[in-house]
């Protein structure tokens, strides 16, 4: 019963991985990234924010990726890749100096690995 649990928040953790890498490299310039990311439209068009946008897309993408494939075929993957996915949210909190940003960014990975560490 603890597996399927797993496996469904590691889904939900791939998919919101997903979600940013549509934002990035789908629909960079709309509300909906403006919003996720705080940035303004004119920030949004910049061309070099849409370079960086996109580039950064494609690792999003592969995090979602990688997280499935560890939950699904290769469980010695995931550990890690929750590890990232929390210092990468406790980075972005601490640079932005909003506490909350972690938990956005690192909550379902917090939860995941809670989970993994008693299955």
């Amino acid at each position: 019963m603890g597996m399927i649990w797993l496996q469904i928040l590691a889904v939900l953790v791939a998919l919101e991985f997903f979600y940013i890498m549509y934002l990035e490299t789908v629909v960079p310039t709309s509300e909906a990234t403006g919003r996720v990311f705080s940035m303004s439209q004119a920030d949004l068009k910049h061309e070099k924010v849409q370079l960086l946008f996109k580039n950064q897309g494609v690792y999003n993408g592969l995090i979602g990726l990688f997280v499935l494939v560890a939950a699904f075929w290769q469980l010695t993957w995931l550990l890690p890749l929750l590890l990232y996915i929390l210092l990468v949210a406790a980075y972005g909190a601490f640079s932005a100096g909003k506490v909350g940003l972690f938990f956005k960014q690192g909550g379902l990975a917090l939860l995941t690995l809670v989970v993994l560490l008693f299955v």
